[in-house]
């Protein structure tokens, strides 16, 4: 799987350019891997003469041994869309960081509506840690993070994004909190479960993938999307056509143009198949 290879001109047998791919939830399964039927379909589509792109939640130090796994060469945008990575020469080509002031009374405004948050933050760079505080619960298995005990620690380094927790609301209510409390100050999104963020403002997958997009010589008119979770809403709504998966939230599904099957039943191989024909 090289990613974004090919000329990404659209030809009669494949109608779009570029088809870009969330990843957990969406091209992969749940045990990190992507299927035989998925990779051949993604093969057929780059040998029609588009491109794949990964488009991911995850910043690249969490994205990168995937890639190198899957023998992705293309371009990656992660971390939100504050990171465009060139995975074959595994070099960073865009960054953006969150004003650490404005999260800072992001925060506090927060808090000051439902209390106490549990707090972690993803650091800037190819190799930017993740540092979770005392109390947050990390979702996504064996992935490194960085244990501190005081919460003022997060703030000693730049950082692409802050993940918060509540001891008691769920994902959907404390986005939906913080958006009141804060969306004037930074970007709220939910990627997964007990995963919130909060994001600098006006950042979304959506501006990470339109940069990508053009180093690839393509536009959104160009572009098929699929993806699982809210995060990938403003995705949805740059890309020409969007497919959620069965198992996306609902959300995702209510701005859909269609719904495929689930990351475990090759989904996206289902769409790709038929638009081949």
């Amino acid at each position: 799987m090289t990613g974004t290879t090919g000329s990404t001109g659209a030809t009669a047998s494949f109608p779009y350019k570029l088809v870009a791919t969330d990843l957990d939830g969406t091209l992969l399964r749940s045990d990190e891997t992507v299927s035989k039927r998925t990779r051949e379909a993604l093969a057929a589509v780059t040998a029609a003469g588009a491109a794949h792109i990964v488009v991911t939640g995850r910043a690249v130090p969490w994205t990168r041994h995937i890639l190198d796994d899957l023998g992705y060469e293309g371009l990656a945008v992660c971390g939100q869309g504050a990171q465009v990575y060139d995975a074959g020469e595994h070099r960073l080509l865009t960054s953006v960081t969150l004003d650490r002031q404005l999260a800072g009374l992001a925060l506090a405004k927060i808090e000051a509506e439902v209390g106490p948050l549990l707090l972690a933050a993803s650091r800037d760079g190819l190799d930017g840690e993740v540092l979770v505080g005392p109390g947050y619960q990390v979702q996504d298995g064996p992935l490194p993070v960085v244990p501190i005990r005081d919460a003022s620690d997060l703030w000693s380094a730049p950082l692409n994004k802050v993940y918060v927790q509540h001891p008691t609301l769920s994902d959907d209510e404390l986005a939906a909190v913080a958006t009141e409390a804060a969306g004037g100050l930074v970007g709220v999104t939910m990627a997964g479960a007990g995963i919130v963020e909060l994001l600098p403002l006006g950042l979304s997958k959506a501006t990470g993938l339109s940069l990508a997009a053009r180093r690839l010589g393509a536009k959104a008119s160009d572009t098929i999307a699929f993806g699982d979770m809210p995060n990938d809403i403003p995705m949805f709504a740059w890309a020409a056509r969007s497919v959620a998966m069965s198992n996306a939230h609902d959300d995702l599904k209510a701005v859909a143009d269609e719904v495929t099957l689930s990351h475990e039943e090759d989904g996206i191989a289902v769409v790709l198949e038929r638009l081949l024909g």
